[in-house]
């Protein structure tokens, strides 16, 4: 009886310990590719940061490949802590999972981490995003996206760069679409080949 108690003792500190290290698993400790794409809006930084930001649960309203998304775990908006589900095609078979982890609002930064997903070439315990909006001081903004990502398994990584590079910098357009006219541009729709070529291409400041 004695043994047995024991047994599910050691049983329960794995347990809890395999959460733990679940639970703190972000930790970029191995090598990681990075793509980092920025464009300017013509909007103040505060209209681009709450579209980006504020409103979390929503990035459907402007990027070409995400068919829906909304808030998970209760979150009511981009906070600290927030989860969001988002869907990249109408049946809701690939998906990921996100979390707000850091904001810094006075420089206008929020660092948001892939914990979960299905469908996609991530190593979850390597995958970060950096949200950025600078202010050009002239009542136009820049929108920033870096990604930082590992791939599983990792021999796909160049591959996938050039892919997440291509959606990053349509969600940039379709971010200064949808603040510049008011008009959604949502996966699933014709809207982004529609308006693509009206803007500029978004810069590509890193790949690696």
């Amino acid at each position: 009886m004695k043994m047995n108690k024991t047994i599910k003792s050691v049983v329960a500190v794995a347990v809890l310990a395999l959460f733990s290290t679940v639970a703190t698993a972000q930790n970029m400790e191995k090598s990681f590719r990075t793509v980092k794409v920025e464009m300017k809006i013509n909007a103040p930084a505060e209209r681009v940061w709450e579209a980006m930001v504020l409103d979390y649960g929503e990035i459907s309203n402007f990027s070409p490949y995400i068919y829906t998304s909304e808030y998970t775990n209760g979150s009511l908006k981009g906070e600290v802590g927030a989860k969001r589900k988002c869907n990249f095609n109408e049946k809701g078979t690939q998906w990921s999972h996100e979390r707000i982890v850091e904001i810094d609002r006075e420089n206008m930064v929020m660092r948001n981490v892939v914990f979960d997903g299905a469908k996609l070439p991530l190593n979850f315990d390597n995958s970060q995003a950096f949200y950025r909006v600078r202010n050009n001081g002239d009542g136009t903004s820049t929108a920033s996206y870096e990604f930082q990502f590992r791939t599983k398994p990792a021999i796909l990584g160049f591959i996938a760069k050039g892919g997440f590079k291509k959606q990053m910098s349509g969600t940039l357009v379709g971010l200064k679409h949808y603040i510049e006219t008011g008009e959604r541009v949502t996966g699933g729709t014709d809207k982004y080949k529609e308006i693509k070529d009206k803007y500029p291409k978004a810069t590509v400041l890193k790949t690696k």
